[in-house]
């Protein structure tokens, strides 16, 4: 409610979080001169009460920011003395809004606005530095959504601060957008993943006859589902850059309620939510509901929820499609045979095999659309990192591929060995529940108006390097 486009309590978030087994949410009002003004002090101590009452959950604040000259992202800070200050600060100086409505920038998503949002970064940067908060996060939204985020964007946010801008929402939230109305749904585009080219879009990202990238695919974003797309790029040049899940969750399928009715831009809050007693057509889920984002967190602190966030312990489920992966990459004679997991760099002497293990584990239970999900199967995505690409527009991968794929049945650990390894390489995990793959196994475009989201589950886990010494 203390977002112009929100409608429900802070409050209401964590309690569905902790009823659906989450163990930690971030609050993320959208950003704006409103809310800059009065939304962040408003919702300070609402997230204060929510600590208390369910001390269970970790409940972080942050800030949907609009990126100048960009989509948004998510910005957040684990409690502290200055986190309000700082978050406060942060927008009035660097989010696109405000800047537009101050006649700073033409728009929000102006390419003008690309070096404040750099400076942005190097702000958060600075107050970790300085002690004012021990760590900060960034994490671009529906990166692909209007095509807004360009691939040199992308990496200046890394290149930037490495230790704040650390990703990308894989997977964007609003996924009951693609519900068919014949099943009581919105009969939309799941993640409402449904802009055309704008005057600010990356032209390099333009629809063709056969690949559409302002559109879901599986549910995910085409930045991550693309085997060899903007991520591979990424990565390819050895550049750490993780994906998440979200549930972005403003309005809720078949919730009965609807926004308060006060001016939020005179108020910085819409009042609490009015409910009608009839089910509302909407495109979102509860936290929990649907979208996961699995941490392989020390333990369940805000700073190390944080820390592993950082380090890409990370994996982006739907459905509840896996309740766990365990990744073990290692040398099996010379080079580092201990080895790493998801986020992490290992080594190899030239000439040496690589050993990947994965296990998985398999849903404990059903997911909220009624069954027990379990992946059909499991491929492993490599490609040899070759360094900082010569063009900093570059948004392809053409060495990486599907290495391997393991039909899962009832095994639930599965090996594969990289051998006489020459040249550095990362690879990466993926798993569906195989009802709407393509011919190759990839995920098929989200068709508009008809994209269940429990027919067609995906998990995506973060990537491991290996480098190669003589």
């Amino acid at each position: 409610m203390f977002s112009s486009d929100g409608r429900y309590a802070v409050q209401d978030h964590a309690a569905k979080a902790r009823e659906l087994g989450l163990d930690w949410i971030v609050v993320t009002d959208h950003g704006g001169p409103a809310h800059q003004k009065l939304s962040v002090d408003l919702v300070a101590p609402e997230i204060e009460d929510a600590r208390t009452r369910h001390p269970d959950l970790l409940v972080y604040q942050g800030l949907e920011w609009n990126i100048p000259g960009a989509e948004h992202g998510t910005l957040f800070l684990p409690p502290g003395r200055d986190t309000v200050e700082i978050l406060r600060a942060f927008e009035g100086a660097y989010d696109g809004s405000v800047l537009a409505d101050r006649g700073v920038l033409p728009r929000a998503t102006s390419p003008e606005g690309e070096p404040y949002a750099l400076a942005g970064l190097r702000d958060l940067a600075e107050h970790v530095r300085a002690g004012r908060t021990e760590i900060a996060l960034m994490i671009a939204n529906h990166p692909a959504r209007r095509g807004l985020d360009s691939p040199h964007e992308l990496r200046g946010w890394r290149d930037t601060a490495p230790g704040v801008a650390v990703g990308m929402e894989g997977a964007p939230g609003h996924q009951a957008g693609g519900i068919p109305r014949s099943a009581g749904g919105p009969g939309g585009i799941r993640g409402y993943y449904e802009a055309r080219p704008g005057p600010d879009s990356f032209r390099g990202f333009d629809p063709t006859p056969t690949e559409n990238p302002y559109r879901t695919y599986g549910g995910f974003d085409w930045m991550t589902a693309k085997v060899g797309g903007m991520w591979d790029a990424l990565l390819a040049e050895g550049r750490p850059w993780w994906v998440t899940a979200t549930s972005d969750s403003h309005h809720v399928f078949l919730d009965t309620h609807v926004p308060g009715g006060q001016d939020f831009h005179a108020t910085g809050s819409r009042g609490r939510p009015v409910d009608t007693g009839i089910p509302q057509i909407e495109g979102d889920f509860w936290p929990g509901f649907y979208s996961s984002t699995l941490v392989g967190a020390a333990s369940r602190s805000y700073l190390d929820v944080m820390r592993a966030l950082q380090a890409g312990q990370v994996v982006a489920v739907h459905g509840r499609l896996v309740d766990g992966l365990d990744v073990r990459v290692r040398a099996l004679h010379d080079g580092d045979r201990l080895g790493v997991t998801l986020g992490g760099r290992t080594w190899v002497r030239r000439g040496g095999d690589v050993e990947l293990t994965v296990e998985v584990q398999p849903a404990a239970g059903p997911n909220h659309g009624g069954e027990v999900p379990r992946p059909a199967r499991i491929d492993v995505i490599s490609g040899p990192v070759t360094g900082p690409a010569a063009d900093r527009d570059a948004f392809t991968a053409p060495e990486t591929a599907v290495v391997r794929t393991f039909e899962v049945g009832r095994r639930t650990i599965f090996t594969h060995t990289f051998s006489r390894v020459e040249r550095p390489f990362y690879l990466r995990i993926r798993g569906s529940d195989g009802r709407k793959s393509d011919a190759d196994g990839n995920p098929r475009l989200d068709e508009p108006g008809n994209a269940p989201p429990f027919d067609d589950l995906w998990f995506y886990a973060n990537p491991v390097f290996v480098d190669v010494t003589t």
